[in-house]
């Protein structure tokens, strides 16, 4: 009997001081700081695993070219689906039947458990025309996809959103962005045409010239005018490199001065973007495309090796100015590795030189499995101290919205990247009636204003964007009532295509999706 008497002390003293370790520091604590152990167990191999898994089938699917050959078939199940649910009496709404885990977007997608699934399995890149300039693809290809079959034909895409698992509808059916949207605009206005499974079943097509009401209602409404099957986007000659320049800034009035002068250059730069480390400090960026680079200034900065991008940038305020030459794909998902800096709240050491070139090669973790495994009392921490939000500000009152974002957050460091917004009929436009530069401001991370409450401090900031004439990013989630919602979405084009295409039965609005106080 001493054999299994000592045994089983010999476990439950180490559980015994464990419980009692997690009774002291709280059960909260030890989820946060330690999320890191299951996480690097775990998570990382199981993403490796799926990420070779997964360049395996587009490779084969590539070299065989099968994806155009099964796409017309793909398009048919999803047809028969919403004919059947027709058919069946059309009593729920309809939805994708891709879970809410799987999407990058942090928020939680509950309501799909209360309506009729629809599978839409289409994954893939269809084809290049090069006469034409565009590219062909279904909405569940990602931009890690796009960058791995373009870039090596000399090609890429004129607003290429950074994070690899972005996928193609998602950047369409809600909004995408990038550091060359100054230029080019949202990833919207990149787009040729599109063809989506509407209420009936049929399919219908729509462009600049043809069903022009619906291809601008399309952007920012969730899913909810029909199955979006396939898009036309528009591709540009790709180099190389990029030549990156650093400029750090000490002041925020240098800071607002040398963000927007780069931005109106007339010698015009393809990428913008600043990164904002303080009230007053921060690191404005310009870049563009080149084939030729000075080999001692070549930093391949993707390689798992290297130092998280925007660790690398901020060094920059202590050595001054300098100039890279990044290669274009590591430039395109700079801020992947690290999901731009919420990886460091998930594994705190994971910029450290011994973890990266250990363990780096596996780094991220899918965001899909990172949301899959949370469980309930971590989704509630994230919810309670954290914040995950882009607001989208005109140029001209970037001032006085980066005082707010402290004020209510204290969160550094922000993502600012300038963008075009044209002047097009749907839900987002300029309120002057004319083109008009805006910033996306990026809030990533837990705020440490001691102040901060999530509902409360979001919806200050929701009322000062909306003051404005700005919009709130939809991906996260939104705590407007349904007629703030209104006043900052223009809905006249967007109701009058859900009327005259049936949608009210057959797709729940875009508030009843995004909104958090409803999806709950």
């Amino acid at each position: 009997m001493d054999l299994p008497l000592n045994f089983i002390m010999y476990l439950a003293v180490p559980a015994l001081l464990s419980l009692s370790w997690i009774k002291y520091r709280g059960l909260e604590y030890i989820l946060i700081h330690y999320r890191w152990v299951f996480v690097c167990l775990f998570l990382l191999p199981v993403s490796v695993i799926y990420d070779v898994f997964m360049f395996g089938r587009n490779w084969l699917v590539f070299q065989f070219n099968s994806a155009p050959k099964k796409h017309d078939q793909k398009v048919q199940h999803v047809q028969r689906q919403v004919r059947k649910w027709r058919d069946d009496g059309a009593h729920t709404p309809m939805c994708t039947a891709r879970p809410g885990w799987s999407n990058v977007s942090f928020r939680r997608g509950l309501y799909k458990k209360k309506l009729r699934n629809i599978e839409v399995n289409l994954i893939d890149i269809l084809n290049v025309d090069t006469e034409r300039q565009v590219v062909r693809v279904e909405p569940l290809a990602t931009m890690g996809q796009v960058t791995a079959f373009l870039n090596p034909l000399g090609w890429t895409l004129p607003v290429l959103p950074e994070l690899d698992d972005l996928t193609v509808g998602g950047l369409i059916m809600g909004v995408g962005i990038e550091t060359s949207s100054h230029k080019y605009g949202l990833f919207q206005h990149c787009c040729e045409s599109f063809q989506l499974v509407v209420a009936d079943g049929s399919i219908v097509k729509c462009s600049k010239t043809e069903n022009t009401d619906l291809f601008y209602a399309v952007p920012w409404s969730y899913g909810t005018l029909g199955f979006l099957v396939s898009a036309e986007i528009k591709i540009i000659p790709a180099k190389k490199f990029v030549k990156i320049e650093y400029y750090p800034v000490h002041t925020k009035r240098e800071m607002l001065r040398k963000f927007e002068e780069e931005i109106k250059k007339k010698s015009g730069n393809e990428f913008v973007e600043g990164l904002a480390y303080s009230r007053e400090k921060g690191v404005i960026m310009t870049a563009n495309m080149t084939d030729e680079a000075e080999h001692d200034k070549i930093n391949s900065i993707g390689n798992f090796w290297k130092p998280w991008f925007y660790k690398h940038v901020e060094e920059f305020l202590r050595t001054g100015p300098a100039v890279e030459y990044i290669p274009l794909r590591h430039y395109y998902h700079r801020h992947t590795r690290s999901i731009f800096w919420e990886l460091e709240d998930i594994i705190p050491f994971g910029n450290n030189p011994v973890f990266r070139y250990l363990l780096g090669w596996m780094v991220p973790p899918k965001i899909s499995l990172l949301k899959l495994t949370q469980g309930e009392t971590i989704k509630r921490m994230y919810e309670k101290y954290q914040i995950i939000q882009d607001m989208l500000i005109p140029l001209k009152d970037l001032s006085d919205a980066l005082s707010v974002f402290h004020q209510e957050l204290d969160l550094y460091p922000l993502w600012l990247c300038p963008f075009m917004l044209y002047n097009n009929p749907g839900m987002v436009h300029p309120a002057s009636g004319e083109d008009e530069l805006y910033v996306d401001i990026g809030a990533y991370g837990a705020p440490k204003n001691p102040s901060f409450n999530t509902i409360p401090s979001t919806r200050r900031i929701e009322s000062y964007v909306k003051k404005v004439h700005g919009f709130q990013m939809l991906y996260a989630d939104s705590y407007l009532t349904r007629e703030e919602f209104y006043d900052m979405f223009d809905h006249s084009l967007y109701d009058k295509m859900r009327l005259k295409l049936d949608c009210w039965k057959a797709f729940p609005e875009v508030y009843d999706k995004v909104n958090r106080k409803v999806r709950d």
